[in-house]
Parts: C-alpha cells; structure tokens; sequence
C-alpha cells in the first residue's frame, strides 16, 4: 500500500496546489490525504446541501484530523443549501424531477470547487475510483465528474479502503456505508446500483476478459447484466461529446 501512496503523491507533486470536495465518504478522505501529503497548499471544502448530519460530522472530524496533521491544509464550509432551495424554485416543474435534483446538487458543488480553484490557481482533484468512473459510471456528468484530475481512478474500492486504513484516515470514515450523500435518504451506492463494490469489481474484470466458456452463478450473471448496463450505457459519461464533422 505505502508503494501506490507514493506513487499518486509523487504524481501529484507535478501540479502547484489542490481544492477537494469533502462528502465524508472514503474517496475524498483518501484523495484530500494524499494531497496533503505533497507539501503543496491543499483546499479542503465541505459543501452541504440538506446533508445528513452524520454525513457533516464524518467530514468535520476528517477536516480536523487532516489540519491538525498537515499545515498545508485551509478548509471552508459552504453550505449550499439556500443556493440549492433558490435554483429549484426557478426552474419550471416540467423540468424538474427527482433525478434532475440529485444532479443539479453535484453541478452545484462542481461549480463551487471550481470557484475556489480558480481563485487560488489550483486544481480541482476529483474524489472518484475505478469502479465508480470507468466502471458503472456512477457519477454525475458535469458534477462529481468535472475534475482536472482523478488521484485514484486506477484504484478499485477495495485498494481505496485498504489505502485510506493504512494513511490512518478515520474509521469512522472507512467502516461507513458508502453513499453519494445526493438523495434526501440515507440510501447507499449498493441501494442505487444493485451489487455491493466487491461484485462491481469481479463484474469489471470479468467484463474486460470475457470468457464465454466460464459457467456463472445465478447471483453473478445479474451482478455482470447490472454492470454491463450500466458502463454501456454511461460511455457518454466517459468521452468527449460527439462532434460533427464538417466536410469543408
């Protein structure tokens, strides 16, 4: 583990200063760490929006932690909620439904980041993993995924937890069901998705090296139909938009 640490904090030493988004998931703690541990001026920010207050609690206990262990580290709250309740009343009810919310919550946080990082010449880190970004796509096109950079899309769930066990990030952190925080419940990733990160990265393996000739339990043939919906289906997610070619 202190291989690929070293790894991702030398890659990250390239660039001049960081903003990460804190959910208090594992992802952002674990990114928000390892920027940290380049030394460079690292911008922390929690930005709730009707977050559940265990939710704020894991992001604060991990802001502290990462302060009290790294000088380089400034943290801001801005709480978006307000600015959420406002955007929702402008917009016609014919556009507006449950998952054009979730979205537009993970778009205003987007835009945040990126104020803060153009303010203080900074990249924007984005906090998703393998699985998440070049897996299932789960992820909000223009929010969560407008980074500048992806720290730990190389790694699978299961390398982020051991990883942010063994930088000593909060177990609370580590042990907590894994949630994008976006809905007004307290509904996880395996709510949403239908198979917990372990299935996700059998499924993304097996999906990369199909074998037809391999037999599959009832349980995996629908983990590997939920997976291989999903990336199908999320490839916009993953590439540049289509451009019209003009014969000129």
């Amino acid at each position: 583990m202190n291989d690929i640490a070293c790894q991702i904090v030398d890659w990250l030493s390239k660039y001049k200063g960081f903003v990460v988004g804190i959910s208090g998931g594992v992802d952002s703690a674990l990114v928000s760490t390892l920027c940290a541990k380049t030394g460079l001026p690292t911008v922390v920010v929690s930005l709730p929006i009707h977050q559940p207050k265990s939710h704020l609690e894991r992001a604060n206990e991990h802001i502290k932690w990462l302060k009290e262990k790294f000088p380089n580290v400034t943290s801001f709250e801005v709480d978006l909620t307000e600015t959420f309740e406002t955007f929702k009343k402008s917009i016609p009810l014919c556009a507006v439904s449950d998952l054009s919310l979730v979205n537009a919550r993970s778009r205003l946080r987007m835009t945040t980041l990126y104020n803060f990082a153009n303010s203080f010449g900074h990249v924007v880190a984005g906090t998703g993993n393998k699985v998440e970004d070049y897996g299932v796509a789960f992820f909000t096109k223009y929010g969560d995924g407008g980074v500048d950079i992806s720290p730990i899309g190389d790694l699978t769930k299961t390398e982020v937890w051991n990883l942010a066990r063994h930088l000593g990030v909060c177990e609370s952190i580590v042990n907590a069901k894994p949630t994008d925080g976006l809905w007004n419940d307290d509904r996880s990733d395996e709510d949403q998705i239908g198979a917990t990160y372990p299935e996700l990265e059998w499924a993304m393996d097996f999906y990369e090296n199909f074998d037809k000739t391999k037999v599959l339990t009832e349980r995996q043939q629908i983990v590997y139909n939920i997976y291989k919906t999903r990336h199908e289906q999320g490839l916009h997610k993953m590439c540049m938009p289509p451009v019209c070619k003009i014969n000129h």
